[in-house]
C-alpha cells in the first residue's frame, strides 16, 4: 500500500474527506518524526513503538575501491511492532 491508497483507506474507514484524511496522516507522520528528532519515543498500544536507536561506529568497505572505511556513530529510527 502507498500513501495514496492509505489516504483513501483512512478517509472511508473514518467517513473523512480526502484532504481531512491526507492532513491528519501529514500530522502523524510530522509528529513521529519531531518526537524522534528530540530522543523521545511513542508507543501506540496494539500497534508498536517508534524509537531512536544509537548505532556504533563500524566498519565499512568503499564499494568501488574495495577500501575500508570507519562509518561513523548514529542514531537511528527504529520501530518494534506489538506482539498482536
Amino acid at each position: 500500500m502507498n500513501k495514496p491508497e492509505l489516504i483513501n483507506a483512512i478517509a472511508e474507514r473514518g467517513n473523512l474527506s480526502k484532504a481531512d484524511a491526507g492532513r491528519s496522516l501529514e500530522t502523524l507522520i510530522k509528529t513521529i518524526a519531531t518526537t524522534l528528532k528530540v530522543g523521545d519515543s511513542i508507543s501506540l498500544v496494539g500497534f508498536g513503538t517508534f524509537a531512536v536507536k544509537a548505532r556504533a561506529e563500524r566498519t565499512g568497505r568503499n564499494p568501488q575501491t574495495g577500501q575500508e572505511i570507519m562509518i561513523g556513530a548514529s542514531n537511528v529510527p527504529a520501530f518494534k511492532p506489538a506482539k498482536n
